[in-house]
């Protein structure tokens, strides 16, 4: 079992299925996606399940989309000819979990925004857990994380923060039409990487 098998199997309780999407991963890492094609050959006729798991805790996202690079909007097949990418988060997250054999997405967190330059990047693992914890199925407001930023004294960076934590692959905005935008208070919906949401209950 290699390092990066055993973190997933830490939280995915199919460890046949984890093996299979730790290789996946592990072909992705390097150019930072992966054909069909070879994941066909390695998930031993389970390709489309390994797709399904990949994505649904977003690890792994289709290029294809319908319109926007939004999660919501890409479309999943299973097919030859599909490529699907890693998010920049899970890039980090799978070189260390290699290394390491531990899911750690607040050590992933801390190296991907200091590499990012990012100053406050010492307080970026805070603000993803109290996202997490203020979020409802992973979905968090806008003037909720405007409230989580001012409460750490990042108030004055909100609209940047947002961008970063979209780039990086923590958090992507919910598709939704405007008549619901307008019916709501809270503004734009996020959601957040559900591969993060490991890290408070494995430490």
């Amino acid at each position: 079992m290699s390092k990066l098998d055993e973190s997933l199997g830490d939280f995915l309780p199919d460890r046949t299925l984890a093996g299979r999407l730790a290789q996946a991963l592990n072909s992705a890492s390097g150019k930072g996606y992966v054909s069909y094609e070879e994941i066909e050959r390695e998930a031993a006729g389970d390709a489309e399940d390994v797709l399904l798991l990949g994505f649904g805790w977003r690890l792994l996202l289709p290029v294809r989309t319908k319109r926007c690079a939004e999660w919501d909007d890409r479309i999943l097949l299973a097919e030859p000819g599909e490529i699907y990418e890693l998010p920049n988060i899970v890039k980090w997250l799978v070189d260390d979990a290699s290394k390491t054999g531990k899911w750690n997405p607040e050590r992933a967190l801390t190296d991907l925004f200091r590499t990012m330059r990012e100053p406050a990047w010492k307080q970026i693992p805070i603000l993803v857990e109290q996202l997490m914890e203020r979020s409802q199925n992973h979905r968090i407001s806008a003037i909720q994380i405007k409230e989580t930023c001012e409460g750490l004294g990042l108030g004055d960076r909100v609209d940047g923060l947002i961008a970063e934590l979209k780039g990086s692959g923590v958090m992507s905005p919910q598709l939704r039409p405007m008549t619901d935008l307008a019916k709501t208070q809270e503004g734009p919906l996020y959601e957040l990487n559900p591969c993060l949401f490991i890290l408070a209950k494995q430490e």
